[in-house]
């Protein structure tokens, strides 16, 4: 679907969700980055645009958003200290132009061996200050066919369950193989929303990827902003798209199934409350998180 069509059913879907003055409008975006950091930073700028102009104040992208190499030893050689670098400035600076939060998918930064970075999820404020950090757990491993992924050898895992307090209630951080591991979302407790940038391969999304988004909403009883790299890249990978956002219901309020573009809803606390005050099984738990 081309993005001016889009855009038109954007705003009728966004219209149908405003019920009070307390929604709130957040923006998911889809790409289909490629190897080199500043036409994937333009394109994420470009989006991220579009998603200012509906009226986002929460804007979350991808995982990988600024680089999926020809390699994946590519986003070692990008990968940046902690409060600097060419992706975090751009994260900072977007956000601070258009005063919105912003959640960088997934930056590469310096981890602890040479060969490898730390996966994190960065939030920016409205003022352009990193106020969160999340260093992707769950490391993503496939041997099924032809595919064969093993992120161990160029990624080191984050050990630490991270959730952000901001304007629009508490944010729990996750990313891509996290979404296959409910006693992560266990342990952030009761949050409003919960992010799930993702680089889905195709055949495993094609398999799971709504089933586990739509879950991890449902028994949250929380928002799911679920932002996803979706289409062919230049080192021949294929990923699964199909970015959504669902509400603690369950329900897609919107999704975007290929290609480059902005999913868009409206959070509504109010109606996030009814619910969690009809249906209270985040009180009804009796079975504690082990550590």
């Amino acid at each position: 679907m081309a993005i001016t069509s889009r855009l038109k059913t954007t705003k009728a879907k966004l219209s149908k969700q405003e019920g009070n003055n307390d929604i709130i409008k957040m923006a998911g975006i889809q790409m289909a980055s490629g190897p080199y950091v500043s036409a994937n930073l333009s394109e994420a700028e470009r989006l991220i645009e579009i998603a200012v102009d509906q009226g986002a104040k929460l804007v979350v992208l991808p995982e990988h958003f600024a680089i999926m190499g020809l390699k994946e030893t590519d986003k070692v050689a990008v990968r940046e200290e902690e409060g600097n670098g060419k992706i975090q400035d751009f994260l900072s600076k977007i956000a601070k132009k258009h005063k919105i939060w912003l959640i960088g998918g997934s930056v590469p930064l310096v981890s602890n061996f040479p060969n490898k970075v730390r996966n994190s999820c960065l939030v920016y404020d409205d003022k352009g200050h990193q106020v969160a950090r999340y260093d992707k757990i769950h490391l993503f491993g496939l041997d099924l066919g032809n595919e064969h992924y093993h992120e161990e050898k160029t990624i080191e895992s984050g050990d630490t369950v991270k959730v952000v307090s901001t304007p629009f209630g508490k944010i729990g951080l996750s990313i891509c193989y996290d979404l296959r591991f409910p006693e992560l979302y266990r342990a952030m407790g009761e949050v409003n929303i919960i992010v799930i940038p993702a680089a889905f391969t195709d055949t495993t999304g094609k398999a799971h990827w709504e089933s586990l988004v739509r879950a991890r909403a449902i028994e949250n009883l929380s928002y799911v902003i679920a932002p996803a790299q979706g289409g062919y890249h230049i080192s021949g990978r294929e990923t699964h798209g199909n970015s959504m956002i669902v509400d603690p219901w369950g329900v897609v309020l919107d999704r975007l199934p290929r290609g480059s573009g902005v999913v868009m809803a409206t959070m509504n606390p109010k109606y996030q409350d009814s619910l969690r005050k009809s249906l209270p099984a985040l009180q009804h738990r009796t079975i504690k998180v082990v550590e």
